[in-house]
């Protein structure tokens, strides 16, 4: 699994959801939310981009992948 650097907590702070409201936004558990802000899960495109949705802000603010 490639590794990235996670901005997810900061954006969905930002937005002021709570780990549980963002996963019922997109349809995941709590669970998966903790485990994509410490980048240790590898989400799916259609996953990150209703998280971007969520949150307001571009998929590649979110999860940066160095090259």
């Amino acid at each position: 699994m490639e590794q990235y650097i996670s901005h997810l907590k900061k954006y969905r702070q930002l937005a002021e959801l709570t780990q549980e409201e963002l996963a019922n936004k997109v349809g995941v558990r709590r669970e998966t939310i903790i485990r994509l802000e410490s980048a240790k899960y590898n989400p799916s495109l259609k996953l990150a981009i209703d998280i971007s949705r969520a949150v307001g802000v571009q998929i590649e603010e979110i999860f940066e992948f160095p090259k």
